[in-house]
C-alpha cells in the first residue's frame, strides 16, 4: 500500500444513481455487504455486475478447488505486491492447511514446496503465465494434463480479475484494517 489516505470515495445513498442502485442492491443482497473493491467500481455500476459475475463464478463454481483458487490469489496478490489482497488471502490458504513456509517462500519470489501436483501446476502456471513470452511447453502441457483445458482458462481468469482487484487496492490506498 502507498502511504497517504484512501482514495475510495464512497458514494453516499442518495447520490446513488438507479443504476448503482440496483448493482449495490445486488451485491449486498449476494455478499452480505459492499466489499471494498466494489466500493471502486460502482462508480461504473456495468462494470461491477460483471466483476460480481465474473468473481463469483470463478470463486464458487469453476473447477478449480477452493485451495487451488487461493493459492492463484496469493501469487498474484503478491506479484503486483498488494499488501490487502495478499493478507487476506494468505490467511485463508493457511486455513485451508497450506503451511506457513509455502506463504512465506510466495512472499519472497521463492518456490514453495508443494506436494500436490495440481497446485504444484497452478504455481508453475501462473510464473509462466505473469513472465514475459509464450513459457515452457512442459510447463504449459503439464498444467493442462493435470487441470484440463478448462482448469488452464479459469487460472489466467483468476490471475487477470486479481489483477483488477490488486491494482484497485494498491492505487486506492486501501489499508489493511478496512
Amino acid at each position: 500500500m502507498t502511504d497517504g489516505p484512501t482514495r475510495i470515495r464512497e458514494i453516499p445513498a442518495d447520490e446513488l444513481t438507479e443504476e448503482q442502485q440496483k448493482v449495490f442492491d445486488d451485491l449486498v443482497a449476494g455478499r452480505g455487504k459492499l466489499l471494498t473493491p466494489y466500493k471502486i467500481w460502482i462508480h461504473s455500476p456495468k462494470l461491477a455486475a460483471a466483476m460480481e459475475t465474473t468473481g463469483t463464478f470463478l470463486n464458487k463454481k469453476g473447477s478449480l478447488s477452493e485451495r487451488e483458487v487461493e493459492l492463484t490469489i496469493v501469487i498474484i496478490a503478491t506479484h503486483w505486491q498488494d499488501t490487502y489482497v495478499q493478507a487476506a488471502h494468505v490467511k485463508r490458504c493457511l486455513e485451508l492447511g497450506y503451511p506457513q513456509a509455502a506463504m512465506d517462500a510466495i512472499k519472497a519470489d521463492s518456490t514453495p514446496d508443494l506436494p500436490d501436483a495440481r497446485e504444484k501446476a497452478v504455481y508453475d502456471l501462473c510464473q509462466i503465465s505473469m513472465a514475459p513470452g509464450g513459457g515452457s511447453d512442459e510447463v504449459y502441457d503439464q498444467a493442462t494434463e493435470l487441470l484440463g483445458r478448462e482448469g488452464v482458462a479459469e487460472v489466467l481468469a483468476l490471475l487477470g480479475y486479481y489483477s483488477a482487484v490488486a491494482m484497485a487496492m494498491k492505487l486506492h490506498r486501501v489499508p489493511l484494517t478496512k
